[in-house]
């Protein structure tokens, strides 16, 4: 760190001082010729926010950053039925991941059982197979989640999975206060750009809401909420456009929680959010760190927030599936790379990382395994987690994190005046306008065509082609047996319940559905509990809520 402590009153002092405070390793890291790294760089007449862990939170959220605790290594798995993803689980724990990241299958995306005439052919192909709350208990099986953060990456449904998750720990005996996770639940992101949505908008966000107050009231470390510009960005968005739309429905499902009865410091520190990594290195770390000041400020000056923990940004980074390339995809190893090191420099809280079949099936155990020795390799070899922010003052990463700042600052204005001063109603009126949608689309659009012209260059697609004749690797197939044992699953399930307490059950969840005052969450774990299915969940609030259907964007 430049300069000297001169005393605890100034800025340096105050940074010290937390940074003492923090605790985790104690180390005083070099380089690897030996010469001593400071944990923070920060010019000799520095103020607060020069530092990490100060306010507005540019440089990173705390103030030893991964001095103190690494970055989670948060892997991504889901395939076949729940037996064999815990398996996958298992295999990843014991590679040295310490977070647990769940993909479901289409139809659980969409709030349908694996016997639902739609689900045919779709049974553990994408994801992991959850139709009952049986599937939950052997998904995590042999696992303490008492002691391991899950993450569930779903939407529609997501109320549903939460109460499954929350009956399976407490059968198992684990209190709901002890789990620690995050449910994605982000379900604006879905209407703009990754379409897996059941319900209209508001009473969606409703559900939304009703998940944030039973986290806020029981769930201390979970996180209800994680705000996704992942999916906007593997659409086709600019890095701006996935900033400005992200943190823009951040804003919305801050002003639903407070219209909802919660304030503002209750709710706001467990809030997260999910980007994307591209291959762009600079222009994703300044999109992280604009991402964080936007954040501090918006959450002080205009919704109030007095903790700094609600304005502390905290996300999770997952390198870009739409950068990998069929061709030659043992190229994609070093894309992931490049990707997962912008995340780090970044600041990220945790980091999945893509495997290098994942363009052409769900990842292979060994492919996998790459993926996580590659973040490994970044945390012990590089040595560049021992600096926080260490591209800060950059001239380049500088300018970039301000444009990135003004571009999202111009949607942000665009979407208020949408809704009148609100961005929740902004939000919905973009989406029933079609204004998400069509921006998205015409960034996908642009980057296709200079990707035709050759403006835009990708190794394997339009340059350095050889080798794109080369027989792919071996990929992970899932054969028409694992439908066939999902289904045996789901029937056997529904032999063994008590059908009246199920029926009882699901009467429940429409009057609670049907009551907007009402939380359903406590009516949805009574109906899982029950055995009741999700398909059956979802119909039962359908009933109340209807079905919606998007209006093409031309």
């Amino acid at each position: 760190m430049a300069g000297t402590i001169d005393g605890m009153a100034d800025a340096r002092g105050r940074w010290l001082a937390a940074f003492d405070a923090a605790p985790g390793r104690a180390t005083e890291p070099e380089t690897m010729s030996g010469v001593p790294v400071d944990a923070v760089y920060v010019p000799p007449d520095a103020v607060d926010a020069d530092f990490p862990g100060a306010y507005p939170f540019t440089r990173g959220p705390y103030a030893s950053m991964y001095r103190s605790k690494l970055w989670t290594m948060r892997m991504f798995a889901g395939f076949g039925t729940a037996l064999d993803t815990n398996r996958r689980f298992h295999d990843l724990l014991a590679a040295g991941g310490d977070g647990l990241s769940t993909a479901f299958d289409l139809p659980t995306l969409m709030g349908k059982d694996s016997d639902d005439a739609l689900a045919l052919g779709e049974v553990g192909k994408c994801g992991v197979a959850v139709d009952t709350l049986a599937d939950v208990e052997d998904l995590y099986a042999g696992i303490d989640l008492g002691s391991v953060t899950t993450s569930m990456t779903i939407n529609a449904p997501a109320a549903t999975l939460l109460a499954m998750y929350v009956a399976a720990a407490e059968g198992s005996g684990v209190e709901r206060s002890r789990l620690g996770g995050t449910l994605q639940n982000d379900i604006l992101k879905e209407y703009q750009a990754q379409k897996e949505f059941v319900f209209p908008p508001r009473p969606s966000m409703r559900l939304v809401a009703d998940t944030m107050r039973f986290a806020a009231a029981e769930m201390p470390r979970w996180h209800a909420v994680s705000i996704s510009g992942y999916h906007i960005r593997e659409a086709g968005s600019t890095a701006a456009q996935e900033l400005g739309f992200t943190l823009g429905n951040g804003f919305a499902y801050v002003e639903a929680a407070l219209a909802a009865g919660l304030d503002i410091d209750e709710f706001a520190p467990r809030l997260s959010f999910f980007f994307n990594a591209h291959v762009d290195f600079f222009e994703e770390i300044a999109k992280y760190r604009a991402a964080r000041r936007i954040w501090a400020r918006w959450m002080r000056e205009r919704y109030g927030a007095k903790s700094e923990r609600s304005m502390q940004l905290r996300f999770h980074t997952q390198t870009a599936g739409v950068s990998l390339t069929a061709q030659q995809p043992e190229v994609n190893i070093v894309r992931t790379a490049i990707e997962a090191l912008a995340g780090v420099m970044g600041g990220t809280q945790s980091l999945h990382t893509n495997s290098m079949d994942e363009t052409l099936a769900l990842p292979t155990e060994k492919a996998a395994r790459i993926a996580l020795r590659t973040q490994q390799v970044i945390a012990h070899e590089t040595r560049v987690a021992n600096v926080a922010d260490p591209l800060g003052g950059s001239w380049y990463v500088e300018e970039l994190t301000d444009e990135m700042e003004r571009r999202a600052e111009a949607i942000f204005d665009h979407v208020d005046r949408l809704g009148d001063g609100s961005m929740l109603e902004g939000a919905f009126r973009g989406i029933e306008s079609g204004y998400f949608q069509r921006e998205i689309a015409d960034a996908a659009y642009e980057l296709e065509r200079k990707l035709n012209d050759g403006r835009h260059l990708v190794v394997g697609v339009n340059i350095a082609q050889e080798g794109n004749d080369e027989a792919p690797p071996e990929t992970l197939r899932i054969g028409p047996d694992v439908e066939e044992m999902q289904l045996k699953r789901l029937a056997q399930v529904k032999s063994d319940r008590d059908d009246e307490r199920v029926r009882g059950a699901l009467d429940a969840v429409r009057a609670a559905a049907a009551e907007p005052t009402t939380n359903a969450m406590p009516s949805l774990i009574d109906a899982v509990s029950a055995r009741a299915t999700l398909g059956e969940v979802t119909n039962a609030l359908a009933d109340v809520f209807g079905r919606y259907v998007e209006t093409p964007v031309i």
